[in-house]
């Protein structure tokens, strides 16, 4: 696997990237186009409305599955870098950061976690900044 860095290290799934997302736009558009065609036909549009409302579902199924499986993984990163930090420091993580920048700051080495941590808090660094300023890059391939 190749080294992860700030340059490469966010995830892309192709089948739901460049597969499921296409596709289901496509769907949107195309059952948004049959409606359109049935709107003088009424044998055909009860149908057409039903596939319209089902493209739509399927794209609000396929993004909150994506949320949902984020937002747990993102819980779990901060109880691990809670627990990391206290292991390291002898405390918890700085009430103020936020989860975002938690999640950022896994990817620090444990030898700048805690000045970094401190800092992040101390000056509110967003989460593309605490990434910036990692040296020493600790890698992440499980994240979805």
């Amino acid at each position: 696997m190749k080294e992860q860095s700030y340059s490469n290290h966010a995830r892309l799934v192709p089948g739901y990237h460049y597969v499921l997302s296409p596709v289901l736009l496509l769907t949107c558009i195309g059952s948004l186009v049959n409606l359109w065609k049935s709107l003088g036909d009424h044998q055909r549009l009860y149908s057409a409305s039903l596939i319209v409302v089902l493209s739509f579902c399927a794209v609000f199924i396929a993004g909150y599955a994506r949320i949902f499986a984020l937002k747990a993984q993102d819980r779990a990163i901060r109880a691990e870098e809670n627990l990391r930090h206290y292991i390291l420091a002898g405390r918890l993580l700085d009430p103020r950061l936020g989860v975002k920048q938690i999640v950022a700051l896994r990817f620090a080495s444990d030898a700048e976690f805690v000045d970094l941590a401190r800092r992040a808090a101390e000056e509110s660094l967003l989460p593309d900044a605490i990434k910036r300023a990692v040296r020493n890059w600790r890698p992440d391939y499980y994240r979805v």
